[in-house]
């Protein structure tokens, strides 16, 4: 290990249909990191979940080259051996980490799938935790727990994927007597628009339905909110979370799809958002308790809905891996707050470490008092 320098292994790629996007993120944040500080371990997952670690595996993986087998490695799920396996010759060499940085967006990396392999090697990482990344990805449970916490949320039902498939006019018959149109559909574990559609009618509905249930086991709909103005908001801390100044999003397409996004460049971003300063105090606000509601650490990236004739604040969803491409929210709306994008980086490493810490502090065994237990 360099002397007084942090490995820390970057992730990207991943099974899921972010993989792009999470390419792109890696390749931001191991250009923001301070050599100096940093000893930048990269690590890409194929699309076929297989992990590889060299200098020029990124590279490989964005031009849809399979890396070469000698670079193969897994992360041993076992206490006292935080680091890397590397598995040409035999997997005898293992290759310590200090901390982990999780980029890899949605399933398989965003879900508390990868979190919970964290925790059982005991290796610090970035980001939420299980439960946190766990809810954080499900619409479903996330908008119970929001309610639960007294948030305003759009007007929402949904369904299980099997049943939209094999009843899907019944699924629809449900959903028109429960919202009006328009009407969003969304799979319920994905990010980045993935999969969601605007339906306007019962026939796009319908269409709707089939794409949404293609990506998740449970479907999601919601009631299009009129006039709405699309704010986002970054999170930070563990305990004690920040919010940011909030920026604001105008898609180049009806809604903030994937093309909107991160294809055709046309979507206009404000940061900070132009809003009456006691409503930016108030989206501050519900970002951190809403943050607090799904037990988020971290990180998260909160998105608003923000309808100016009523000032009403809907709060749509949390983002616990925000992207960290060259356009995305998160890491400009903290610059814009006084958080240089290195600092940031800095303080996402220092906050995984902590909590790590105050982890290990916890007791973990219990002696009782009589050995009850024994044949």
């Amino acid at each position: 290990m360099a002397q007084g320098r942090i490995r820390i292994a970057v992730m990207f790629g991943g099974r899921s249909g972010e993989h792009e996007v999470s390419l792109v993120s890696a390749a931001s944040v191991i250009n923001a990191l301070d050599p100096a500080r940093y000893e930048v371990v990269p690590v890409g997952v194929s699309r076929a979940g297989r992990w590889y670690s060299a200098p020029d595996v990124l590279t490989q993986l964005r031009e849809n080259r399979i890396p070469d087998p000698s670079c193969e490695c897994v992360l041993v799920p076992e206490p006292g051996r935080p680091g890397l396996l590397h598995l040409a010759n035999g997997g005898q060499r293992m290759e310590p980490l200090d901390v982990v940085f999780p980029l890899i967006h949605g399933t398989y990396g965003e879900d508390g799938t990868l979190q919970g392999l964290l925790e059982l090697a005991e290796v610090p990482y970035v980001g939420a935790g299980v439960l946190g990344s766990s809810v954080g990805m499900d619409k479903v449970v996330q908008k119970q727990l929001f309610l639960q916490a007294g948030l305003h949320i759009a007007k929402y039902t949904w369904a299980l994927a099997q049943r939209c498939q094999e009843a899907p006019r019944a699924v629809v018959a449900e959903v028109e007597k429960a919202l009006r149109y328009p009407i969003f559909v969304k799979p319920a574990n994905t990010g980045s628009s993935v999969g969601i559609t605007k339906a306007h009618t019962r026939k796009e509905l319908l269409v709707g339905i089939e794409l949404a249930a293609s990506y998740d086991r449970k479907v999601v709909f919601e009631k299009g909110i009129a006039n709405a103005r699309e704010i986002e908001c970054s999170v930070l801390g563990n305990d004690m979370p920040e919010a940011s100044l909030p920026g604001e999003i105008v898609p180049s397409n009806e809604f903030y799809d994937y093309d909107a996004k991160y294809v055709d460049g046309k979507s206009a971003i404000f940061i900070p958002a132009s809003l009456p300063r006691t409503t930016i105090t108030a989206i501050r606000k519900l970002a951190v308790q809403a943050y607090r509601a799904i037990d988020c650490a971290g990180m998260a990236r909160a998105d608003f809905f923000y309808v100016a004739r009523t000032k009403k604040v809907y709060i749509n969803e949390l983002n616990t891996i925000p992207g960290f491409t060259s356009i995305s929210m998160y890491p400009k709306m903290w610059e814009a707050s006084g958080l240089p994008f290195p600092r940031l980086l800095d303080r996402l490493v220092d906050l995984a470490r902590e909590r790590h810490a105050a982890k290990m502090a916890l007791r973990r065994t219990y002696d009782p008092s009589t050995e009850w237990y024994r044949p």
